[in-house]
């Protein structure tokens, strides 16, 4: 009887820690060049890389802004959906609450910021599209859709068609 009980009272210890461990989630918010402005949901936080934790419920989102002097400003979100929590999951099985702590933050979220007047002489949907294409490879590395190589590869590539371009540019003005 006595270990029945002894069972039952390391389990609800058990429970009672992973509840309380699985609520916060954190992740690294990074940015290339580092030391640029957090803003988290409007409200200045701090400079990356800069450490973000909270206890919000799986699917919530949360507002980013990252601004650097001499770089456009960069505003996206990220949810609190990305990686699964089995501590969350163990604990839910036990107490049912930390089901809506199931999901967490990936360990960190790297943004590359684009330098202010960085092709001037070219017009501004060529930037755009090229910023665009930037932090769309960005999100398919995060979402872990392509590995790192093909990520630099390819970022490779946007840069070097980018160079290339304004060459050209370049080259038509002198003429």
């Amino acid at each position: 009887m006595k270990s029945n009980s002894n069972i039952k009272i390391t389990s609800i210890i058990l429970a009672g820690a992973t509840l309380f461990t699985s609520c916060a989630s954190t992740t690294l918010i990074q940015s290339n060049p580092i030391g640029a402005k957090v803003y988290i949901q409007g409200e200045y936080a701090g400079t990356t890389p800069y450490s973000y934790k909270d206890t919000k419920i799986v699917g919530s989102t949360t507002d980013l802004k990252i601004e650097k002097e001499g770089y456009e400003p960069f505003s996206t979100s990220f949810s609190r959906n990305e990686k699964a929590d089995v501590g969350a999951i163990i604990g839910g099985i036990f107490v049912l609450v930390p089901f809506l702590w199931t999901m967490k933050y990936k360990d960190q979220h790297t943004y590359e910021l684009i330098p202010l007047g960085a092709g001037a002489k070219k017009e501004a949907t060529t930037d755009t599209s090229i910023a665009t294409k930037l932090q769309e490879l960005k999100k398919m590395y995060d979402d872990k859709l392509i590995t790192k190589e093909e990520y630099e590869q390819q970022r490779e590539k946007v840069l070097n068609n980018y160079s290339s371009t304004e060459n050209k540019t370049d080259k038509k003005t002198e003429s």
